[in-house]
């Protein structure tokens, strides 16, 4: 008997980083990461499940910026140059570990892997990763949702028409590739401010994504915490899906969570590094700078020392898989019988068949007419780039939810379908991440962003207003200027400078959009539009071609 649901949401997305000058540019490998690692190994674990007969319900974000470069020739080309150094190597490899036991098993499976990976890009999909997504949305099977523009930031956004800007670019984006609205938003970082549901409304979006003490901290208190939407307002019906804290930790604590065990693949001792140099000179950027490779031998194995990680044993990982779908599923059982109004013991939580030990945000027992959901979102990366073994959990939790009735798979669209009828409480800002309200995204590294981002706003906000109307290259110039400024407004910049990662590279993307951004409204201004300069950086930031400036008009 039907007692709960449970509902998946994945949020993949990359900033948009795409560098025609250079024939080869390190943070490109990020996007070609992830397509190997996550992109193309979660669309072959679908084909498998349709194959089998096995119907399923998830939700994935694709990013505005995430889609543009998954449909980008250039990119493309640059990947399937990558695919094709990495099905080489994995070729070599097969000989130099032909006497050597569990390496050479290993070095099969990526042999096989990248086999693969390389038919389903080419010959399968035509190298349209975007509209093979599409057409597991078409066959009812995913439930695809956008994110604002660029990633932006909203909260810390200054006019709402930049704010709108943001939410507007990402609906004609989407129209642009799947050939439909969107009614789902993945809001950026999870940030959500009171007041945003008016925009979404207008953008005709139903409903969107946050973080759990958004909801457990709303207006009045949700009677049913996050095992139920709210409406934000009784005037905009938007609906507000909040994170389920605990399935959330089981899955992303590297400590608590199932990506850590000892027997998934490690993710930081690579062949990159591992193998002398000479021979892996050829499969390094033109630098010649080691880096990861994607081929990786070993496991976790505990708190050791990379040297004295031991070697990685696919099918002892595979094994575990099941074990921690079991406890998964099981947990979020126990779940749905406390919030249906049947508690449960508190038992601290393991790996073995029993409810995890966390406490609900709510005391006693839930009663309400609809069913709960669960709702669990992920970054998308997060199963194949970082945990090798996620989208072989995806594959199998989906198999075992088909085969049970108390828990079944939803997507958050289909809850509000089914379940219209929902308590009004108005969320309270909030954002995921360290602290929960946006210290990663604002602090006294990244801080001296927002008075620039400010200024720019309302430059942009000023010309649209001023050429309600324009045509030819002013025209152009005003779509540039638009494109220069959500690119600035990247939360991915200020993330990176927060946690020191591609810090450097951060920084100049930002100073970099922000200065041809400026530059451009002195020559609108002045009307002396510099036609071969706007034509080069049109080449480079090709971003969103169909891109009106006049979003930002009131």
């Amino acid at each position: 008997m039907l007692k709960g649901y449970l509902s998946i949401v994945l949020h993949a997305h990359l900033p948009y980083v795409r560098h025609p000058n250079f024939a080869d540019f390190m943070e490109e490998d990020w996007l070609y990461e992830a397509i190997t690692e996550t992109y193309l190994p979660l669309l072959a674990a679908f084909e498998d499940l349709h194959r089998d007969n096995v119907p399923f319900r998830l939700t994935i974000s694709l990013s505005p910026p995430l889609c543009e470069m998954l449909t980008d020739d250039l990119l493309l080309d640059r990947y399937s140059q990558h695919l094709s150094r990495l099905a080489d190597l994995a070729e070599k490899e097969i000989i130099n570990t032909s006497n050597d036991g569990l390496f050479r098993d290993t070095a099969r499976m990526y042999q096989a892997r990248f086999r693969k990976l390389q038919d389903l890009y080419h010959n399968q999909y035509h190298r349209n990763i975007v509209r093979a997504f599409g057409r597991f949305q078409q066959m009812g099977y995913l439930e695809i949702i956008t994110c604002a523009g660029t990633h932006g930031f909203l909260p810390l956004m200054k006019y709402p028409e930049s704010v709108r800007a943001q939410v507007m670019t990402s609906v004609r984006n989407y129209q642009k590739h799947f050939a439909q609205k969107p009614e789902g938003i993945w809001l950026p970082e999870c940030a959500y401010y009171p007041g945003l549901e008016k925009i979404l409304a207008d953008a005709g979006i139903k409903y969107f994504i946050t973080d759990t003490h958004g909801i457990t901290n709303g207006s009045p208190t949700p009677q049913m915490g996050t095992f139920q939407p709210v409406y934000t307002s009784q005037q905009y019906k938007v609906a507000a899906f909040g994170r389920d804290a605990e399935s959330s930790r089981q899955v992303w604590s590297a400590k608590e969570g199932y990506p850590g065990d000892a027997d998934y693949r490690e993710f930081y001792r690579d062949l990159g590094y591992d193998a002398p140099y000479q021979y892996i000179k050829p499969y390094l950027h033109s630098d010649g700078v080691r880096r990861n490779v994607g081929i990786k031998y070993y496991r976790i194995t505990g708190e050791v020392p990379l040297h004295l990680k031991q070697p990685y044993d696919r099918n002892q990982a595979l094994a575990k898989v099941q074990n921690h779908v079991d406890n998964f599923i099981f947990n979020r059982q126990q779940q749905i019988k406390y919030a249906s109004g049947n508690s449960v013991p508190r038992i601290p939580n393991s790996l073995s068949r029993r409810p995890s030990g966390r406490a609900s945000p709510l005391a006693g027992s839930l009663r309400s007419s609809a069913p709960p959901i669960i709702v669990a979102p992920y970054d998308a990366e997060l199963f194949g780039h970082w945990w090798f073994e996620g989208p072989d959990f995806i594959a199998a939790l989906v198999r075992k939810i088909h085969w049970q009735d108390e828990l079944k798979l939803i997507t958050p669209n289909e809850y509000l379908k089914q379940h219209p009828n929902l308590q009004v409480s108005q969320p309270s800002f909030s954002t995921w991440g360290d602290g929960g309200y946006c210290k990663v995204w604002l602090n006294g590294k990244n801080d001296w962003f927002y008075r620039h981002l400010h200024k720019a706003e309302e430059r942009m906000i000023e010309l649209a207003r001023q050429y309600q109307s324009s045509n030819g290259l002013r025209r152009n110039a005003l779509n540039q200027m638009a494109r220069e400024l959500l690119l600035a407004q990247s939360s991915d910049w200020t993330f990176l400078i927060t946690t020191q990662h591609s810090e450097c590279y951060a920084q100049n993307r930002f100073k970099t959009h922000l200065a041809r951004f400026n530059q451009l409204y002195e020559d609108i201004k002045n009307d002396t539009i510099d036609e071969t300069w706007l034509g080069e950086i049109q080449r480079e930031d090709n971003i969103f071609g169909e891109m009106d400036y006049g979003i930002y008009a009131p």
